[in-house]
């Protein structure tokens, strides 16, 4: 068993496990509990009423935080060459199209997303087996699959994420860095959770979001009001 650190006790002792805090609260406290020496991201797992097992219940979609995720995002417009100048403008850190093909299927998948157009799809299929498990194959739903390159490229650059509810039910999604002001934190994550709700499947039936926690890393969970997490 993993021994605690003094650290990890002090910032556990500031967390009242039988509360549920808003998340403006939230934001304030992970920020004083995180201790590590370097700008910790900070996560939110939001935990679904949904079976995810069933397409009609299935949560996935794309959000733009307000305040960025504090991440350099690597970007790879695949695109052939009339769209290159304008992936190149909005910001994309690597544009071609076969060389790059040709570095994947060597096992180059050092960028955060992939962004491409519908005509080069086809190219992509046989490299799913790659970017799958790495969830970096475009696609149309999240709006990585585009005509308009140059806005899927600026709004990734911007802070738009995709998210997508795993096995067990859960969303987990990074809404930025424990460097933020507290007050962007909790817009990054109201805007996320505020998504989720639109989300809702028709087939969820009861309370459709059991609980939220946010933590950043290493840090302990602390557990969001699911009624009330808007409150100031």
């Amino acid at each position: 068993m993993a021994k605690v650190t003094k650290k990890q006790k002090e910032a556990q002792a500031k967390v009242d496990s039988s509360k549920a805090y808003t998340l403006a609260e939230a934001s304030a406290l992970v920020k004083e509990i995180t201790n590590v020496n370097f700008d910790a991201s900070v996560d939110l797992a939001v935990r679904l009423n949904v079976d995810p097992r069933k397409a009609n219940q299935m949560v996935r979609g794309v959000v733009t935080l307000p305040h960025g995720t504090g991440k350099d995002v690597k970007v790879l417009a695949l695109v052939t060459p009339d769209k290159e100048a304008e992936a190149k403008e909005a910001g994309a850190d690597f544009v071609g199209l076969d060389e790059y093909l040709d570095k994947i299927k060597g096992g180059w998948t050092d960028v955060d997303v992939i962004i491409t157009m519908p005509s080069v799809m086809g190219k992509l299929g046989p490299l799913g087996r790659i970017l799958g498990p790495r969830g970096l194959m475009p696609n149309p739903k999240t709006g990585t699959v585009t005509m308009d390159v140059a806005k899927a490229v600026s709004d990734v650059k911007a802070g738009k994420i995709d998210f997508k509810v795993d096995k067990t039910g859960i969303v987990h999604a990074s809404i930025g860095k424990s460097s933020f002001d507290a007050k962007k934190l909790a817009g990054n994550a109201k805007e996320l959770i505020t998504t989720l709700v639109k989300l809702k499947p028709q087939a969820a039936k009861g309370i459709y979001i059991k609980s939220i926690f946010m933590s950043s890393t290493m840090s302990p969970g602390v557990q969001v009001d699911t009624k009330n997490f808007a409150a100031e």
